[in-house]
């Protein structure tokens, strides 16, 4: 090829660079909705596209390992330490300021346990007064995270790696998939708005399905709202809706999967109990139901209406989410401005089943980025009895905060059909992944107990933890958040 040649082909390259150049230009001019582009044509493109880039690259470039969100670089690091199997020991010091507000700075003892004196949290039955109760083994356990919003390879993944860690998994609102069932481990299904996988031809519950369901799982879980949106039901994006989600949920293929604001059937404390009463009574599985909470109104004469119809009302279990929880799409002024995060929400259900005189009667569950085991002890010094996690174990699975996963395109094969990425994501590897996770977060819960000379973590209660105000003066919890009074 000769230099003249070589001229002429440039030349044609730099002619049609030019051109798009051209066109671009004029497109920006002309365009009326971003002013930045329309004020600086071409170039002021550059600034959408780093602001897009930002998402990704700030998981490489970031000034400070305690400073991005929703989970900063610290946290994540150590979920994927444990889940590789490689412990949570660091060296040199942490990078964790217990000055700042809201730290939890745990009341070590100055007698420590010795381990033999040490036990691991023993189990805890729920559903005590049912036909079938639910020994549950282990304090945390994994949230509910439905088939259409993960992809098969990873809801399989949690499904073995459950299983062998024996902690149970939730199926999510969207029904129940051979997926979730092929670890053979404890199950929590899941009733979301929608009554996906329960419901007849009308919507209702169904009774057969019911009782077909409870054959394969050990509880039941009525999803009243759920962090990422209250007030608004499950979004799965026409895109992740594949001829087998739309199965598995009986909705058409390729559309969106948009569940009702609420259960139809439910618009009062009565009909809530109603409906806990009648799953119970026609599956034998103890019953309890999910809610995010912004207020103790709804919870007094809920438990008002119980105490009315006798304890045997009286819901199994209840599941608070903060608001700043939730792994599934939703808009973001819900995200970020409904419902209470956990740190209030939780000592709200908990004094409010102390002071109705339920408190031995309803397990709680806390659910809300306690992905760490220092966030599971707060929440068990704050009356919980289990912890849930999406968002753990979804890291634990390979999840690089990418923030894609309604968009179908999730890099590491978590939240996506698309068969080309699931195939990074390798089950057998990634079900180990999810068993070390498992066990490092419950296994660090008790030692903080032995720090603080407790037995085991099911000991643990607020004067056991303190939390950082302003001016990082710390307070302890039980003067945070006294205990009420009992009833009489």
């Amino acid at each position: 090829m000769g230099i003249q040649t070589v001229i002429t082909i440039m030349g044609w390259l730099a002619g049609i660079v030019m051109l798009i150049l051209f066109i671009m230009f004029i497109q920006d001019i002309f365009q009326e909705k971003h002013a930045v582009r329309r004020n600086y044509p071409i170039i002021g493109r550059l600034r959408y596209f780093l602001e897009k880039q930002g998402e990704y690259f700030r998981q490489y470039f970031f000034a400070n390992d305690r400073e991005e969100m929703p989970f900063n670089r610290a946290t994540r690091n150590w979920v994927y330490r444990t889940s590789k199997g490689l412990g949570g020991m660091i060296g040199f010091g942490s990078t964790n300021d217990l000055r700042e507000p809201g730290s939890i700075i745990f009341v070590n003892s100055l007698y420590p346990k010795l381990e033999k004196e040490c036990l691991p949290s023993p189990p805890l039955i729920i559903g005590e007064q049912c036909e079938t109760p639910f020994i549950a083994q282990h304090i945390a356990n994994i949230s509910g995270m439905s088939f259409g919003a993960l992809s098969a390879p990873a809801i399989k993944s949690l499904s073995q790696g459950a299983a062998k860690s024996k902690i149970w998994l939730n199926t999510g609102e969207g029904g129940l998939s051979s997926h979730h069932r092929e670890g053979g481990g404890d199950l929590i299904f899941q009733i979301g708005t929608a009554k996906y996988g329960v419901s007849n031809e009308d919507g209702e519950l169904c009774d057969h399905k019911l009782k077909d369901i409870s054959k394969h799982v050990c509880a039941f879980e009525i999803k009243l709202s759920q962090g990422a949106k209250p007030g608004r039901g499950g979004v799965v994006p026409a895109v992740k809706v594949t001829e087998e989600v739309a199965k598995i949920r009986g909705i058409p293929v390729g559309k969106t999967s948009s569940s009702p604001n609420r259960h139809t059937d439910i618009q009062s404390a009565a009909d809530l109990i109603n409906m806990i009463q009648h799953i119970r009574e026609v599956t034998g599985k103890p019953v309890g139901f999910k809610t995010v909470i912004s207020s103790k109104i709804y919870l007094e004469e809920f438990f008002d209406v119980i105490l009315k119809q006798g304890l045997d009302y009286a819901p199994d279990f209840i599941t608070v989410d903060g608001g700043n929880g939730g792994s599934g799409a939703a808009p973001q002024v819900l995200f970020d401005h409904v419902g209470l995060p956990l740190n209030e929400s939780l000592p709200i259900l908990t004094d409010t089943l102390i002071e109705a005189g339920l408190r031995d009667r309803t397990r709680i569950i806390a659910s809300g980025k306690l992905i760490t085991s220092a966030k599971v002890a707060w929440a068990l010094c704050m009356g919980a009895d289990f912890t849930v996690t999406a968002r753990g174990f979804m890291l634990a699975l390979g999840c690089i905060q990418s923030m894609q996963c309604h968009q179908d395109t999730c890099p590491t094969g978590i939240t996506t059909h698309n068969k080309r990425l699931q195939k990074g994501l390798v089950v057998d590897d990634k079900a180990s992944r999810i068993a070390n996770y498992a066990h490092w977060l419950n296994h660090e819960v008790d030692v903080l107990a032995h720090s603080c000379g407790l037995v085991n973590a099911r000991e643990f209660r607020r004067h056991h933890a303190r939390i950082v105000n302003a001016a990082g003066l710390s307070v302890p919890l039980d003067q945070l958040y006294p205990y009420p009074a009992t009833p009489d």
